[in-house]
């Protein structure tokens, strides 16, 4: 008999939200989160309505800003750059460092947070604050060789990414942005994470650290937060057709960038046999419903493999648990173990449902399909923004499953007869982040890698952003713009000797670390 489920105890949106207002009173109002520009929360912008993934009940939604109101925050962003860049190396260390000991100590609201506005698990959530404050910690601890005979930018740095890592992604860049002797803005996800970075920003900001976080749509706001003269630099995390604007506005610009975008990360399987540590690797290869850039949602397999790789794959894809993150037998239990929650909203899942059945009527095979009803949710709640995993064997070409990356909890399956189809498969997006190639012979790899068009290259293990000194970028259209990663992180934001080439993808050249 099914147990009824309830959600845990003291993890509300209420409880939450009762609990930003008591950390940051200064930028949490009763009902709303406030922008910070000019070194003061400012009650202004149109907050709109948001809800909540995991559930579809309300959350605070972003104040977004007109124009004129985000070129005078990038103005005063400027003045502040101006004296932030003379402030001792260190006092800059100190002021990051005890940002980190403050977001250290608010890490469980951190985390609850992430859960109620982009609908991570909660062993996600924690993650995704804990690599922001270790990943930060690292640079603080080493910061001096990074910056040995380098300044800061002429302006500060504008940063707009994604929802998906508002933490360890967006928070950690800033706050080594700023580390570097920058002024620093973020422009808050769309979609989701303006709770979270609200209280991540309130707590720096009360260390002295220069920060700017402003809501708007990226359309009404690009024109400040891309193409104002006084934008040193800028950074992005997103899609390939606001990177492709982006990129074309900082290029005629000549300024300073870092654009992540998106790619069809491959799996590939090409004489291979050690198929349990296949079906070990698949259910982490789902976490967090594969939104994420690194998510490998391709497998391109040998012909004669592929009933061996069915063998390990479907076992492996059953086990994965999906469902409401905060529902539990008993109000005091842990926090439920799952693989994924909802995908970001209920539009996002709509999107994912109508791609794949369009997939299936034009010819695609479906090989495995999960069922909602066998997901863990709370009795009567909407469940319209969850998706179960789905596993397709050659989606058409006409769809957009066969050359873009889904984001979402969605296989599709390439078969190839010869190397030259396993690589033309594996390069199917003109450039990726990450690849695998799964062989047994390891000169099979040394000959095949080079020819993938991924920044990193896995042998039979995914790869990732990775944290610390791990560098990271992408080919082809996967990115624009600088690499980062380690010390390459400090260099794109920071002025080297006259004539400097950072590595990277930029429009005259490419140069690899």
């Amino acid at each position: 008999m099914a147990t009824t489920l309830t959600l845990k105890s003291g993890t509300s949106w209420a409880d939450a939200w009762q609990r930003c207002l008591a950390a940051a009173p200064e930028a949490f109002r009763d009902d709303r989160v406030l922008n910070l520009w000019n070194g003061t929360w400012q009650a202004d912008g149109r907050a709109l309505p948001a809800t909540s993934p995991v559930d579809g009940s309300p959350i605070a939604g972003p104040p977004r800003l007109d124009a004129a109101t985000a070129h005078q925050a990038v103005r005063a962003s400027l003045d502040r750059h101006r004296a932030w860049r003379h402030v001792p190396l260190g006092e800059r260390r100190a002021r990051v460092a005890a940002t980190l000991d403050a977001l250290a100590q608010h890490r469980d609201l951190l985390a609850l947070l992430l859960v109620w506005e982009i609908g991570k698990p909660w062993r996600l959530a924690t993650a995704d604050v804990d690599r922001a404050i270790d990943g930060v910690r690292w640079y603080v601890d080493g910061i001096e060789p990074m910056i040995a005979d380098r300044a800061p930018l002429d302006g500060p740095v504008s940063n707009i990414a994604s929802w998906n890592y508002p933490m360890s992604v967006l928070v950690h860049a800033v706050l080594v942005q700023a580390l570097a002797g920058n002024a620093v803005i973020a422009k808050t996800p769309t979609d989701g994470g303006v709770a979270c970075l609200t209280l991540a920003c309130a707590l720096a900001a009360r260390e002295g650290i220069p920060v700017t976080l402003v809501s708007g749509s990226g359309g009404e706001l690009s024109q400040a937060l891309v193409r104002a003269p006084e934008i040193g630099c800028v950074s992005f995390v997103g899609g390939r057709d606001t990177g492709a604007a982006v990129a074309t506005a900082v290029a005629d610009l000549g300024k300073r960038h870092i654009l992540e975008q998106e790619g069809l990360n491959t799996w590939g399987i090409w004489n291979y046999s050690d198929w349990d540590t296949l079906t070990a690797v698949v259910p982490k290869l789902f976490d967090y419903g594969k939104q994420r850039c690194t998510a490998y949602p391709r497998f391109v397999v040998q012909r004669e493999l592929f009933d061996d790789f069915l063998a390990a794959y479907l076992p492996a894809v059953r086990t994965l648990r999906i469902g409401h993150p905060l529902a539990v037998e008993q109000p005091d239990d842990p926090y439920p173990s799952l693989d994924f929650g909802p995908v970001i909203n209920s539009a996002k899942a709509k999107e994912l449902h109508d791609q794949v059945a369009e997939a299936i009527d034009r010819g695609a095979v479906p090989l495995h399909r999960g069922r909602l009803s066998e997901a863990r949710f709370l009795p009567g709640q909407d469940t319209s923004a969850y998706v179960q995993p789905v596993t397709l064997l050659n989606p058409p070409r006409s769809s957009p499953l066969h050359h873009a990356e889904p984001f979402g909890p969605v296989d599709t399956i390439v078969l190839a007869d010869t190397e030259a189809e396993l690589l033309a498969a594996m390069n199917a997006s003109n450039g990726a982040l990450v690849a695998t190639l799964s062989t047994d012979d390891g000169a099979t790899f040394a000959r095949l890698a080079p020819q993938i068009r991924a920044f990193k290259v896995g042998h039979g293990t995914p790869r990732s952003r990775g944290d610390r000194d791990e560098l990271f970028g992408g080919f082809g259209a996967s990115w624009r713009g600088a690499f980062v990663g380690g010390e390459l992180l400090v260099r794109a934001v920071t002025q080297g000797p006259t004539g400097e080439r950072l590595p990277g993808n930029f429009p005259e050249y490419q140069l690899l670390p």
